[in-house]
């Protein structure tokens, strides 16, 4: 076990867990940055990497994944209104005690687990998904305690955000085109109502 940067803060010993299990001979350290990152989207590429689906050598069978860390975990973000609709739910064991919390909550209590949960769901549920939880590591600030590693940032894929489909781009055009009329309208109407005070103080001072 290696010993960690005086930076850390954070707690050591959690931090370091069943490191010592991993065989890390040949293994890369990859640096993910959680910062204002699509919590999905950082999921789906973090568990292709600790898989080690992005090596040539990729086998369903055998555990060649690397070593992932991610930093910033209290910055990820997700789209739509999750932070309120999405819930956690556990059971305890006892007649009706079905527990839930919101992922608010989560991001409020522990934002690493929220990331933890999203790649563990996306990797296969067999006997190598304990080994490559190992080398998951997961920090809710921007410090980690293995800065004496050859560490590699990851670079995040650029979004790839598909074209608008016929229909839909026709239904935008003739609502922009419904709202341009509608402005149109206003401002007649507009200046109509000017042109009748007009002619009516004309006609009160003529009297």
């Amino acid at each position: 076990m290696s010993a960690a940067t005086p930076s850390f803060s954070g707690n050591l010993k959690k931090a370091l867990a069943g490191i010592r299990r991993i065989d890390l001979e040949g293994l890369r350290w990859r640096v993910f940055d959680a910062k204002g990152q699509v919590l999905g989207r950082l999921a789906s590429q973090i568990s292709t990497v600790v898989q080690g689906k992005d090596k040539p050598t990729y086998t369903p069978h055998w555990e060649e994944g690397d070593m992932c860390i991610v930093i910033n975990a209290k910055d990820v973000c997700v789209t739509g209104r999750k932070m309120t609709d999405k819930f956690y739910r556990w059971h305890t064991g006892y007649i009706g005690h079905l527990k839930e919390r919101s992922l608010k909550d989560q991001m409020a209590k522990d934002p690493t687990e929220v990331i933890r949960k999203a790649v563990l769901r996306m990797l296969p549920r067999n006997k190598l998904r304990d080994d490559r939880d190992l080398k998951l590591r997961i920090f809710a600030g921007g410090e980690h305690p293995f800065g004496d590693r050859p560490v590699e940032p990851y670079v995040m894929p650029e979004r790839q955000v598909r074209e608008m489909r016929p229909r839909a781009r026709r239904a935008m055009i003739r609502a922009q085109k419904k709202a341009e009329q509608q402005e149109l309208g206003n401002n007649s109407n507009v200046k109509k109502g000017k042109k009748r005070e007009v002619v009516d103080e004309e006609e009160v001072s003529a009297a």
